[in-house]
């Protein structure tokens, strides 16, 4: 029994190590490589007018909602498909793959006869048509190849891959703006960008897809077609509920308010991508550790890591709310200083998005993703009747406050799931709440500080740094002392 105790202590040693080392990898690299994307951001709003800026992110609105849908989800069964696989776990990757081909190719089809509503409804000029098609093929490739490799705990690949396609096409985009401004096609900057950003990933997925396929060696496997379509299509409603929700904001200000509006939106939504780049950096190598706990029982592991996770992105989370109007006059010029008002509840939103996905893992984990689906679409509908309604009353500053408000009760309702499922949680829901609601009157309070000498923001930023590393700096050093211990 000793033996077996000391054997099973060693196997619980080494896939902490291994999840510890590939985590902190991955999440350096992401860092690296994605904020390269955020630190374009100030050229984007200096480059191109008001109205453009906010044409680019409707776009970039459209291709976040249609990969998910088009793709039928399937990328985001690879996840469970490793347990259930063994070593077909190739070949299943492969065949998915072939199957979300179909239903892009299906959607390009009846979207081409339908072409000139489609470019209408969603604003679409022929350029802008064809190279979103070409996107969703090559990017649902990225995603299999990313789904895979992250859970199988190898980031180098995955890694590369990023670099290769975001570099190139951040580099590639303001090179043609610029030379397009310098020609003085002023009226064809956005085509220009949709150009210069989305050949690279065009080409690189395009060229994972052939690897995979060649790796897998198979394209037709109904059986693995099946796995998948019970898995991800409860996901569909699911990608498309959080997506609405991620950009209805933007859209509704953009028809409801103006462009301008909508584009001040957009810049400070790009200031909350700071904190979610993190976010979801962490969730990413995270995941993998935790379906690995929750199939060999050890579920009692995760409760304390994850609320040390929780206050230092409640605490990050404050300390770029402190930043906030530094941040956004070095995003956008002046025009766009009223985005430093919506800081604090974007930036917040995204943090209580990221503890409700402690919930919904194990729900996946379990392969319950109706739950998931069900709770994000009652969600997403209550996001949209808020927005109208509080847009209506109040402004565009309403947007964020009731994006924030939706994403809170995202979070309840996947923690009811996972009691529903497992009769427990990983993560007491109060203990989540206190949490949440904590940091978010903090960051709304703090706003407060913007009306004063700046200085005074910066004394409460560091007393703010000092007290962290004061209590959570000793908790990082025994977390990851354990995770390491033989």
């Amino acid at each position: 029994m000793k033996q077996e105790s000391t054997e099973n202590l060693q196997e619980k040693s080494s896939l902490n190590r291994l999840a510890v080392k590939a985590g902190i990898f991955y999440i350096f690299a992401q860092l690296l490589v994605r904020g390269i994307t955020f630190l374009t951001t100030p050229v984007y709003t200096r480059l191109l007018s008001q109205e453009q800026y906010a044409d680019i992110r409707l776009f970039e609105s459209w291709l976040l909602i249609a990969v998910p849908t088009l793709s039928l989800c399937l990328w985001k069964s690879v996840d469970r498909a490793k347990y259930d696989t063994g070593e077909h776990y190739n070949e299943y990757v492969s065949a998915s793959q072939t199957l979300s081909y179909l239903s892009i190719g299906t959607v390009f089809l009846l979207c081409l006869i339908f072409k000139r509503q489609v470019q209408s409804a969603l604003e679409l000029n022929d350029l802008m048509f064809y190279m979103a098609f070409l996107y969703i093929f090559a990017y649902t490739s990225i995603l299999f190849l990313q789904r895979r490799e992250k859970q199988m705990m190898r980031y180098k690949v995955s890694t590369l891959v990023t670099a290769l396609t975001v570099i190139p096409a951040t580099f590639l985009s303001i090179l043609l703006i610029w030379l397009g401004r310098r020609n003085g096609d002023l009226d064809q900057l956005v085509n220009l960008r949709v150009i210069g950003f989305y050949t690279p990933h065009i080409i690189g997925g395009a060229a994972i897809a052939i690897i995979l396929w060649l790796q897998g060696k198979h394209l037709v496997n109904l059986k693995y077609w099946k796995y998948g379509l019970l898995y991800s299509i409860p996901l569909i409603p699911e990608a498309i509920s959080i997506q609405i929700m991620n950009q209805a904001d933007k859209i509704m200000v953009r028809y409801m308010v103006s462009k301008t509006a909508a584009s001040i939106i957009s810049l400070a939504t790009t200031v909350s991508f700071i904190i979610w780049i993190l976010e979801d950096s962490v969730w990413n190598a995270w995941l993998p550790w935790l379906f690995e706990k929750i199939s060999r029982g050890e579920e009692q592991d995760v409760e304390k890591p994850w609320t040390f996770i929780m206050h230092g992105f409640g605490l990050i989370s404050w300390f770029l709310v402190l930043l906030a109007p530094e941040v956004v006059a070095i995003l956008g010029p002046k025009e766009y200083r009223a985005a430093i008002y919506l800081s604090a509840p974007m930036i917040v939103g995204t943090l209580f998005r990221f503890f409700s996905y402690i919930y919904s893992a194990v729900e996946n984990y379990y392969k319950k993703t109706g739950y998931v689906a069900a709770t994000t679409v009652i969600t997403m509908i209550i996001n949209m009747i808020l927005n109208y309604f509080f847009i209506l009353r109040f402004g565009y500053i309403a947007a964020a406050y009731t994006t924030a408000a939706s994403y809170f009760i995202l979070l309840l309702l996947q923690s009811w799931c996972e009691y529903r499922i497992t009769g427990t949680l990983l993560v007491p829901v109060k203990k989540t709440a206190l949490i949440s609601l904590s940091y978010f009157v903090l960051c709304c309070l703090s706003m407060l500080l913007y009306s004063v000498p700046f200085y005074f923001r910066y004394a409460v930023l560091i007393t703010g740094v000092l007290i962290a590393a004061k209590f959570l700096l000793p908790q990082l050093l025994a977390i990851l002392k354990t995770l390491r211990k033989k």
